[in-house]
C-alpha cells in the first residue's frame, strides 16, 4: 500500500471508524485518539495491512483493541474513590438522540454492544462480525438478538421519562 493509497484509506474511514469505536466505548476523545493511533500503527505495518484484504477491519479492532488496553491500565491505576470522579466528555454538535443511544449502548454488556455497533453501525454482515470478534456466527446472532432487546428496553424507558416527565398521560 502506497502513500496515497493510505491517504484514501484515512480520508474514507477515520470518521466512520471513529464513530463505531466512540459507539463501542461511549468516549468521544478517546475514540478519536484510539483510533489516531491505530492509523499510525496501520501505516508501520501497512504491508500487513495490505495482505489483510479488510483494512479498516484491521484499524477498527486496532483501535479497539487499544480503547480496551487504556480503559484496563486506568482501572488498575485508579483507587475505589476515584471511580466516581469525572464523566465522559461528549460534544456539543452531537444530537440528544445519538448521546441517548450511546448512553443506553453503555449499559449493554461489552459483548453485545461490540456485536451490535459491529452490525448496525459498521454495517456488517453477522459472518464478518464474528470474524472479526473471533466467535462462532450463532455466538454473535445470540448477542444481536439479546443487546437488540435490553437496548429496546432502555430506549423505552428512557422515552418515557423524556416524554412523561413523571405524568400519567390518561
Amino acid at each position: 500500500m502506497d502513500a496515497d493509497e493510505f491517504d484514501d484509506l484515512y480520508d474514507a474511514s477515520f470518521r466512520r471508524i471513529t464513530g463505531q469505536v466512540y459507539a463501542m466505548i461511549g468516549n468521544l476523545d478517546e475514540a478519536t485518539e484510539c483510533v489516531q493511533e491505530a492509523f499510525a500503527r496501520a501505516w508501520a505495518h501497512r504491508r500487513k495491512l495490505e495482505r489483510s484484504g479488510h483494512p479498516e477491519a484491521w484499524v477498527r479492532t486496532t483501535a479497539y483493541r487499544l480503547a480496551v488496553s487504556r480503559w484496563r491500565r486506568r482501572r488498575v491505576a485508579e483507587r475505589p474513590v476515584d471511580r466516581a470522579v469525572g464523566a465522559p466528555l461528549t460534544t456539543a454538535a452531537l444530537d440528544e438522540s445519538h448521546v441517548t443511544l450511546v448512553a443506553a449502548l453503555r449499559q449493554l454488556p461489552e459483548a453485545q454492544r461490540q456485536a451490535l455497533v459491529l452490525h448496525h453501525i459498521a454495517d456488517l454482515p453477522v459472518h464478518q462480525v464474528a470474524a472479526e470478534v473471533g466467535v462462532p456466527e450463532g455466538t454473535i446472532k445470540a448477542r444481536l438478538s439479546r443487546g437488540r432487546t435490553a437496548l429496546a428496553a432502555l430506549l423505552s424507558d428512557e422515552a418515557g421519562g423524556l416524554q412523561g416527565g413523571g405524568v400519567s398521560h390518561v
